[in-house]
């Protein structure tokens, strides 16, 4: 085998969609699914019925108490079938500041919810097309996107596509035209409520088309507070803001604030912030905790209880074209997000 080769199985994030899934399901002999590999570092990778580190340890030990605490909380959530919302509900994924795990909660809430039982869209209007990288969905220069939705007034259920992994997942993919899209909003008429318009044109043609209704609907943002944004939450009736545990992430949350209630004042009155996840959560750290804290103390009844920790899982799924929740379901960062899932489903 050639060094290039080599080089192309050990960084699988530049490989075609084809050959990273082919080395994600244990196709290619050099290449493993990591969810056999074994554990990340986290003591939640370990899979539910592997006894033998809990045997070994004393009971009294941290990584013991560690273990049995993760290992209830997923006898609790395991084969759990969420209740089904009287309506569609439509949550906007969105803050303005980058990296702090608005894709990534997106196409996990997205799959945990998807996993329990529910019909589940994801509106993928970030112009990266990220979540639709994480998803699995097909989404260059040629195909149909949101950007058409938008812009050329297509059928939402022209450009949707069903996600590989997870059964009553679909995602309309983003693709690289959408970096255009700001400006071309601004001479369309009615630009802030196109968005809108498309999914509500959607759940008639499924309710023609004999298709179940959806139950969740996810817009992921891009980092900013544009055009796109804006439709986005003109279409929702939910914010769901994700909180990275660091003092930056606080900066940027009161302007953000600031625009919600802009829109509510003048483009949709319905809007609400119903959900903050804590995400990037390392118990390590006083800072972790105090801003963590904070977030609780303003915002009582809005924060999750479920918390997302800092992982490597988390981090390795989108290069192989999926969410952790199929790439290492046992993992601590896939234990999070069907708790916030749950917590969601039943708020």
């Amino acid at each position: 085998m050639s060094s290039g080769d080599t080089s192309a199985q050990r960084i699988p994030p530049f490989l075609t969609l084809g050959s990273a899934r082919a080395m994600a399901d244990g196709d290619m002999d050099t290449a493993p699914h990591p969810a056999r590999e074994g554990a990340d570092g986290m003591p939640g990778s370990l899979p539910r019925d592997d006894q033998s580190l809990l045997k070994t340890l004393d009971e009294g030990s941290p990584i013991a108490s560690q273990l049995a605490n993760e290992a209830r909380r997923r006898e609790r959530l395991q084969g759990r079938r969420f209740r089904r919302p009287d309506s569609t509900r439509v949550f906007t994924v969105s803050n303005q500041k980058g990296g702090v795990g608005k894709t990534t909660t997106t196409v996990n809430i997205a799959a945990a919810l998807a996993s329990a039982g529910l019909q589940v869209l994801v509106i993928d209007i970030d112009p990266q097309g990220n979540a639709s990288t994480a998803l699995g969905i097909e989404h260059h220069a040629e195909v149909e996107s949101i950007y058409d939705v938008l812009i050329n007034d297509e059928p939402l259920a022209d450009v949707i596509a069903q996600c590989p992994d997870v059964e009553n997942l679909v995602c309309a993919p983003a693709t690289i035209h959408l970096a255009g899209a700001e400006i071309e909003l601004v001479s369309l008429v009615a630009r802030e409520q196109r968005l809108r318009r498309a999914i509500e044109n959607y759940a008639v043609t499924r309710a023609e088309e004999g298709l179940p209704r959806l139950d969740y609907i996810l817009i992921d943002c891009p980092p900013s507070l544009g055009l796109l944004t804006v439709n986005a939450f003109c279409a929702a009736s939910e914010v769901l803001i994700p909180i990275q545990c660091e003092y930056y992430a606080l900066e940027g949350l009161s302007q953000l604030l600031k625009n919600i209630e802009m829109i509510q004042k003048h483009l949709n009155a319905d809007l609400r912030v119903s959900t903050i996840l804590l995400t990037m959560y390392d118990g390590r750290t006083n800072l972790a905790a105090q801003v963590a804290a904070e977030v609780r103390e303003h915002f009582p009844e809005q924060v999750l209880e479920a918390v997302v920790p800092r992982s490597v899982r988390i981090s390795e799924a989108p290069s192989y074209q999926q969410t952790v929740m199929t790439y290492d379901p046992t993992s601590t960062g896939a234990l999070s997000y069907l708790e916030a899932a749950a917590e969601i489903a039943e708020g």
